[in-house]
């Protein structure tokens, strides 16, 4: 039994109160998404509305989580950098971090891998709002968020962003199951 298979099974042994919740986590898993949870929802009963609603709400908390969490500690990296930096410069006297070891800049020490270079291009090309609504073509949101907040992109921006991106296309795909349903009753 595959993972969709097992959710589509667990929402019809749930009470229907639970059903949502259900969903919701199924939501919160890259490369289900909101997308595909509404899917299993509809298809395992669920009325397209409740189930692209808990689909939406499984998928953006997900994402908020990662990007709050992602966002941190990204800050905490440059505060350290620059933190560490600034004691490098430091010379002599008492409390001097003279003697200790450098530690050279992310950038210059490690070469940019090729899938992030790749992302950077994209980010550079469409900016936020172009990889946001159109990186679930290609990557999960959870993914696309995560890389954004370690871009440093601010946190709000990338919220609003992604919530457009997973509303509409859990919306878009909600109405084209609910569609071929129907014509195929």
């Amino acid at each position: 039994m595959n993972l969709i298979d097992g959710f589509q099974d667990l929402v019809a042994r749930v009470p229907e109160l639970l059903q949502p919740l259900i969903i919701a986590l199924a939501g919160a898993i890259p490369f289900v998404e909101g997308e595909g949870a509404a899917v299993i929802g509809i298809v395992g009963g669920i009325h397209p509305v409740v189930a692209a609603i808990a689909a939406i709400v499984g998928n953006f908390a997900c994402v908020a989580v990662l990007v709050l969490a992602g966002a941190g500690a990204r800050q905490a990296v440059v505060t350290r950098h620059r933190q560490r930096s600034a004691a490098r410069t430091t010379v002599g006297g008492a409390g001097s971090f003279a003697d200790a070891t450098p530690i050279e800049p992310a950038t210059a020490a490690a070469p940019v891998s090729a899938r992030r270079e790749k992302f950077l291009r994209a980010l550079d090309r469409y900016g936020v709002p172009g990889v946001s609504l159109l990186g679930p073509l290609l990557l999960p949101t959870q993914f696309t968020a995560t890389m954004l907040a370690a871009s440093g992109v601010g946190r709000a921006r990338i919220l609003f962003w992604q919530a457009l991106a997973i509303v509409g296309w859990t919306t878009i795909i909600t109405l084209l199951v609910t569609g071929v349903f129907a014509a195929v009753r």
